[in-house]
Formats: structure tokens, sequence, C-alpha cells
């Protein structure tokens, strides 16, 4: 319902006002034009102050909070993301949580304990050095803690996988694989 159908609905049963009459009814619908308007600003507000509605200029805002931006590209991820970054906090140093921050962020990656100090970063279901690497390590870098050192792991084709998936070299040279494709030709495992 508009405002200006609210505000005749409001004064009717007073009984004194024409609301019908260019000067009332002219009246309400500028007053019930702007009151709808206000209303449609702040429905958008409200919509964009939190993540879990926000869907431009919301999230816009609060990812620029932040030292790097969450690799997501649609809404609804980037929200996830910027909800998983803002749940770090002086507990979210457990393994558990350092993993479900990376994976709220958006980055595909896996982090488990090697030795007192020391952490491996592996990217499953990726072969090879995932694309955009560098902006990767750098959000993951700012997730660890600074203190632990940090060894990453990438998924390459090993020979015994290569002997297994491939009868002979000439059924390898067919597929037309540069060395660099061919270390990551995990599909045709």
């Amino acid at each position: 319902m508009s405002y200006a159908r609210y505000l005749r609905d409001l004064l009717r049963p007073l009984g004194v006002y024409n609301l019908e009459a260019p000067f009332n009814g002219g009246e309400l619908d500028v007053q019930g034009e702007a009151l709808d308007g206000v209303l449609a600003r702040l429905e958008e507000i409200q919509r964009e102050t939190s993540l879990t509605t926000a869907e431009s200029w919301g999230l816009e805002k609060t990812a620029s909070l932040f030292a790097r931006r969450p690799v997501a590209a649609q809404p609804r991820q980037l929200a996830a993301a910027l909800a998983a970054l803002l749940r770090i906090g002086g507990d979210s140093f457990t393994l558990a949580a350092i993993n479900d921050t990376i994976s709220g962020c958006g980055v595909p990656a896996v982090v488990k304990e090697l030795a007192r100090e020391q952490v491996s970063v592996s990217f499953p279901g990726v072969a090879g050095e995932p694309d955009s690497f560098q902006e990767l390590k750098k959000i993951i870098e700012d997730i660890l803690p600074a203190h632990l050192g940090i060894e990453y792991d990438f998924w390459y084709l090993t020979w015994a996988e290569l002997e297994a998936s491939f009868p002979s070299w000439r059924s390898i040279e067919v597929l037309d694989l540069s060395w660099e494709k061919l270390e990551t030709a995990v599909e045709y495992l």
C-alpha cells in the first residue's frame, strides 16, 4: 500500500476532510510519494547493512575495511567470505578455525599441521599451481598466524600415476600436451 492511500485511510474516519478534492488529495499524494521514497531508501539501507541480505554497496563497503578483498565473484560468496573474516577472533587460531576462515574466504586450500610452528597448505582438487596463486598466497598468509612456517604443496602427476594411466608414450603424444600440461593432466587418471 502506498503512503498516499495510507494517509487517506487514516484521515477518512475523521470525516472533516474532502480527501478527493484537489487541494487535500493533491497534498496527500505529494506527501505520500515523499514517504514512499523514504521507505524505499530505508529498506535499501536495512538490506545493505546486514551481510545476510546485502547485495551491492553494503558488501563493497564492508570489503573495503579489510587489507585484501576476499576471493569471491558473486554477492552471496562475497558475503560468506566477509562473514568468515569477521569471525576471526582471539580463539580463531585452531586448525579447524583457520581452515573454516580460509575456505569461507573462497580460497580452495586446506591447512594441515606438520610439526611445531610448521603448517602445510594444499589445494585439493586443483592440479599444479592454482590460478592467481600469488593473490591466494597473500590472503592465506594474512589469515595464518605470523610465527608459523608455511609449506605449499601442489598436486602433480607422479611417474607411478603416469605409468598406470598411459600404456605407452605414443598415447601421451596423441594428446599433444606440453610438459607443464602433462604434469597437471590429472583428469586422465
